[in-house]
């Protein structure tokens, strides 16, 4: 009995053993492959650290077998109980690594979001007889005519199919959503395809405030899309090491979304442009006005326009738009919406800012209003925003607002060197996970680990060193009001300076190693004034880029049209003879070397007497007041005037109110 109870115990104690092992060995394999995966970090420890795992392995399933099959001399027998315990720790230790190790590379993988969903809408006005797809017959509908547009093509062409709207419908092409915006307005079509995000693209223009409610939706589709079979972008910089310098445009989104897997589009009120030198650990910073009248990369021509009607085309249409009016290869993007700013601020334990005055918006959930008090003192997520976000209460405006953004960004990049613990660092990296959107690859992400050692150890050599140098960027403009060409409405435009744009082209090139750096030899100071740094692009420069605009003639003479026009170099014919101008063929505003043919402008009187000399005299002396003011509504605008305008045009929070005021033909 004694015999058959010592062998069931060894058979039982083998069947742990031999249960330990295999967990064992699953966890260690486990383990093994977490580390591999983390390709260009450490790679001879990574090596090593692997083989002292798999030489472990090998140990124990030499031992467990000899164990099991009896080999082993009596007299040097290990306990059963230490082998059983030693393969059950093992199995832990492996099992609790291999488990961390795998779900922060997980995290980091998330951060590229490898697909998005993209929805679009049909849409007619809101008095639209239909109802429903089924009222939808003898319509015009536009859509956008880009086929690799994914909400404005690609999705819509499914709806088109899936209910033959082909059939009873006449589809109409157009090269941008402003256009066919504006002709549904008008009802020159009956409805349109568009992306589900246009009521954040177009609600910050007063005509169209309300386009939320004048419209409503017919259709909708949904389609989830690999990004790079959409974008050229996202496989552009696939091979790029980050150890060689390059560029980022981070993109702020106007979202209240927890993950970013929907399609978000940037609505440029954050546009930030960074490059950086892994090798000097410099970076350059430049915030881009929304407003900025710059090319526009896909419209037909590239035609100027705001850069922020550039977002509503995809990451492809405003990094190509940026890349070509700054000269520079944009190689990463990353977009992070309103959460992801609030969480990303929490897990590091608050920022610290100086805020200027009292600031208020409304949460990230757009929700309950938050504020922050003036004075110097750390914020948590949701005060962040409210620094980040609002320019309302702003002096500078737009300006100030981009100021408070890279301030944000600063005091994030200095705060990580506090990072101390697993639980803030997985925090970090979970916010990152779910709220940011990359094109840059696994691969790239792990390869920071190099530049993060270099950081690090500039860190701990001071205490109150930045952890990275950033030159700010600035870009000096005029404002103009501009007639829009496809919006056909006159827009508050910001014309950047031309030598400021230079100016911050060469600093971009020299961090990025592009062009040689030019050795300041002289630097004066007075120990009367503080110092303060210099901010690359703010000048002072002379007025440089502002266009020549159509001027208003209605209410002028003939004789008072010839001379503006004479002194514009526009050539005018005019129709019917005596009174004043009621009408002109061309809109105000309109920029004059974009005019084809010459002006007609209509006269409101016929064929009249003489006037008399009292009357000649009068009109003669109108005539100079009204060339006189025309040409000081010529004249550049300053920033500070620019900047007022701003703020007295602005309807929200986070947008810029777009239009011009009633008196079109006057300075912002």
């Amino acid at each position: 009995m004694a015999k058959e109870s010592g062998e069931k115990k060894g058979t039982f104690s083998n069947i742990l053993i031999i249960l330990f092992l295999l967990t064992t060995l699953v966890t260690s394999g486990a383990l093994i492959y977490g580390i591999y995966l983390y390709d260009g970090v450490e790679t001879l420890i990574r090596y090593i650290i692997m083989g002292v795992i798999v030489l472990n392995d090998l140990r124990l399933i030499l031992k467990a077998r000899k164990y099991i099959k009896g080999k082993m001399k009596k007299n040097k027998k290990p306990k059963k109980k230490l082998l059983i315990f030693a393969l059950l720790v093992y199995s832990i230790i492996f099992g609790f690594i291999s488990y961390y190790i795998l779900d922060i590379y997980g995290m980091i993988n998330g951060v590229n979001k490898t697909n998005v969903t993209y929805t679009s809408y049909l849409i007619t006005m809101s008095n639209n007889k239909a109802n429903g797809i089924k009222d939808i017959k003898n319509m015009k509908l536009g859509i956008l005519d880009d086929k690799k547009s994914p909400d404005g093509y690609i999705v819509p062409q499914l709806i088109i199919k899936e209910n033959k709207l082909q059939d009873d419908n006449e589809i109409v092409d157009y090269d941008d959503y402003n256009s066919m915006i504006t002709d549904l307005y008008a009802g020159d079509v009956d409805g349109l395809f568009i992306t589900s995000n246009y009521v954040s693209m177009f609600n910050s223009i007063p005509e169209y405030e309300n386009i939320e409610t004048d419209t409503k939706i017919i259709a909708k589709k949904s389609k989830s899309m690999r990004k790079a079979d959409t974008s050229s972008i996202e496989t552009a910089s696939s091979g790029k090491s980050v150890t060689e310098p390059f560029t980022i445009l981070l993109m702020g989104i106007d979202s209240t979304d927890e993950v970013l897997t929907k399609n978000a589009i940037a609505n440029g009120d954050t546009l930030i442009l960074i490059t950086f030198n892994p090798k000097t650990l410099n970076a350059t910073m430049l915030s881009i006005p929304r407003d900025s009248y710059v090319p526009i990369s896909c419209w037909s021509g590239k035609p100027e326009n705001k850069i922020t009607h550039a977002a509503a085309y995809g990451n492809d249409c405003m990094i190509n738009t940026i890349q070509d009016y700054f000269d520079v290869n944009i190689d990463y993007y990353a977009k992070i919406n309103f959460k992801g700013l609030v969480k990303l601020v929490d897990a590091v334990g608050g920022v610290e800012v100086d805020v200027p005055k009292k600031l208020c918006t409304d949460d990230s959930s757009r929700g309950d209003q938050v504020c922050i008090q003036e004075g110097h003192q750390t914020l948590n997520g949701e005060q962040a925003l409210v620094f980040a976000r609002n320019r309302k209460q702003l002096a500078d405006g737009d300006f100030g607002r981009a100021k408070h953004q890279q301030e944000i960004i600063m005091a994030l990049v200095n705060k990580m060197k506090d990072i101390k613990d697993l639980k803030t660092f997985m925090k970090i990296l979970d916010t990152i996970s779910n709220s940011l959107d990359t094109n840059l690859t696994t691969k790239q992400i792990l390869s920071f680990y190099d530049v993060g050692k270099d950081i690090i150890k500039k860190s701990l050599s001071s205490d109150d060193a930045d952890l990275v140098n950033i030159q700010q960027l600035f870009l000096q403009g005029n404002g103009q009001m501009i007639y829009d060409e496809r919006a056909r409405m006159v827009l508050w435009d910001y014309v950047p300076n031309k030598n400021s744009r230079n100016d911050i082209i060469q600093a971009m090139k020299e961090n990025l190693e592009l062009e040689e750096h030019e050795e300041i030899k002289e630097f004066h100071f007075s120990i009367n004034s503080p110092y303060e740094k210099e901010v690359i692009g703010e000048g002072p420069y002379s007025n440089t880029g502002n266009y020549r605009l159509l001027p208003d003639f209605t209410g002028d003479t003939e004789a008072q049209a010839r001379a503006t026009a004479s002194r514009l170099g526009i050539s005018v014919t005019f129709k019917g003879s005596g009174g004043t101008v009621v009408s002109q063929s061309e809109p105000a505003n309109r920029r004059i070397d974009l005019m084809k043919g010459s002006l007609t402008l209509t006269l409101s009187g016929n064929n009249k007497k003489e006037e008399t000399k009292d009357t000649k005299k009068t009109n003669t002396t109108d005539e100079k007041d009204k060339d006189k003011e025309k040409d000081k509504d010529k004249e550049p605008v300053d920033n500070s005037t620019i900047n007022n305008n701003d703020k007295e045009n602005d309807n929200k929070d986070d947008t810029i109110n777009d239009t011009a005021p009633s008196n079109t033909n006057s300075n912002p």
